[in-house]
Parts: C-alpha cells; sequence; structure tokens
C-alpha cells in the first residue's frame, strides 16, 4: 500500500511538472507599449507586424499623451517600451535612469494640420479660418502635456493669432482627445496630427496642413525603459521601427520617417 501511494504520488508530481513545462512553453512572450497618441490608429498594425515578424508574441500598447507616460514610467508603470512624441522626454527618462539612452531612436516626425469636421468651414483659408464668426471653439492638445499642443502653440504665436483666440481655446489632455473635440462638434476647428486619420477611409471634414517652418520639428522618439532592458523584445520592437515594414506603416499612417522625402 505504501509503495502504491509513493507511486502515485511521484506520478502526480511528473505529471504536474510535465503540465507546468507545456504552460510555460505555450506561453507568449509579453511586450508592454506606451505609446503617444498620435499613434492611435496605427498601433495595431505595428504591433501585429512586429508579432508577425518575431513569431507568436503579445504585444499590448496604451494610448495616452507623451508627458502623462513619462510620469508614469518614473514612478514605476509597468512599460518596456515608451513611444513618445518628442525627443524630449525618453532623453529625460534616460538620464533619470529609467530608460536605456543607447536604445533610442527617432522613429517618426509628426506634422501639424488644421481640421475641421464642418464642409461649411474651409481650412484652405489657414488660421484667418478663426475670423469666421462660427468658430466658437479651436482645439488644441495641452502644451504642458502634449508635443503637438507645443507645436500648436508655438505655430499659432508665429501667425501672431495666439493672444486673441485665448478665449475660443480648448486643450485635450492629448491630441486623440483634441480629434474627439472637433469630430464631435465641441470645437469646430482644432489642430492634430496628421496621423489622425485612417489610410483609405474617407476623411470626414476638410484639413490644411500647417506649415512645417512655423513649428519646430516634431521629432518623435523610441526608447527601452529601465523595466524593458530585461526584455530581449524590447529593442527588437524599436528595431522593427526602422525596419522597412515598420516605415512603411508609418509612412502610410501620416508620419514622415527619417530619411524619407517630405
Amino acid at each position: 500500500m505504501t509503495s502504491s501511494r509513493s507511486f502515485l504520488r511521484s506520478t502526480l508530481s511528473l505529471l504536474f511538472g510535465l503540465l507546468l513545462c507545456l504552460g510555460q512553453a505555450q506561453a507568449k512572450p509579453v511586450l508592454q507599449i506606451a505609446a503617444a497618441a498620435d499613434l492611435a490608429q496605427c498601433i495595431d498594425e505595428l504591433n501585429a507586424g512586429f508579432s508577425a515578424a518575431h513569431g507568436d508574441v503579445a504585444v499590448t500598447a496604451s494610448i495616452g499623451s507623451s508627458g502623462n507616460f513619462y510620469a508614469q514610467i518614473t514612478n514605476g508603470a509597468p512599460f518596456d517600451v515608451f513611444l513618445s512624441a518628442d525627443l524630449a522626454y525618453p532623453v529625460a527618462l534616460a538620464k533619470a535612469g529609467h530608460a536605456d539612452l543607447s536604445s533610442l531612436i527617432t522613429y517618426a516626425h509628426g506634422q501639424l494640420v488644421l481640421w475641421t469636421a464642418d464642409m461649411a468651414l474651409d481650412p484652405a483659408a489657414g488660421f484667418k479660418l478663426f475670423d469666421d464668426a462660427r468658430v466658437k471653439r479651436i482645439a488644441i492638445a495641452n502644451p504642458d502635456l502634449a508635443p503637438y499642443g507645443r507645436a500648436a502653440r508655438d505655430a499659432l504665436q508665429h501667425a501672431g493669432v495666439w493672444e486673441a483666440i485665448q478665449p475660443r481655446l480648448v486643450f485635450g489632455d492629448n491630441v486623440a482627445q483634441t480629434g474627439q473635440f472637433i469630430a464631435t462638434g465641441n470645437a469646430q476647428v482644432g489642430l492634430i496630427s496628421a496621423a489622425h486619420f485612417k489610410p483609405g477611409v474617407a476623411r470626414p471634414g476638410r484639413s490644411w496642413t500647417v506649415p512645417q517652418s512655423w513649428y519646430p520639428l516634431i521629432e518623435q522618439g523610441a526608447i527601452v525603459t529601465g523595466r524593458g532592458r530585461s526584455n530581449p523584445l524590447a529593442k527588437k520592437y524599436v528595431d522593427f521601427l526602422r525596419s522597412e515594414s515598420g516605415r512603411t506603416i508609418l509612412l502610410r499612417y501620416g508620419f514622415v520617417v527619417p530619411g524619407s522625402p517630405r
């Protein structure tokens, strides 16, 4: 009886070990991405492309303002890769010891557009559109949190209209929320990323591309976080953004990638 019980325990222990090993073998490697809001339309395609290139990988992404992600990662948020809408936040993370500076790349340059969902308004007039009495609210991203907000502010200051439109400004937490304000009519016009629109889908309303000379170049940086140093997928993801597949996706969604013609 004793030997039978011992054999049973040994068999069960062996089965449990095999099941545990099988479960570990079947578990997908996981990669956590913090992505700037201007990537909201294309991040799923980027992640799918990365997963296809590197086997069965579970890639999850959170979308938000670069400034908020900077604060979260500084406070220990579990992200492996940070895709910022500027270079300043990733560099600051690295200097504070929360990211690997050697992994930093500029993966794209952003473009600013003036957009309205109201077909009765014509953004081809540029910022003169603000003189139209029908424009009650003008949306931009919060300059304190979002690089596109700072670019919008700089462009408006360059054009000499920043002070005049102050009473009509509404601020989104990020550029994606700013787009929602415009799409829902809570703001008649606003300044957002050219990447706000999906390729191949009819763009609602009309837009005008703000001259790049009106605001500093929006250089978007990708970096491996301190947590991501121990995840080999993190550096591979950053490298994927510079691959032909990654660049093609970014270009299709309205980004300018380093080395491509404007």
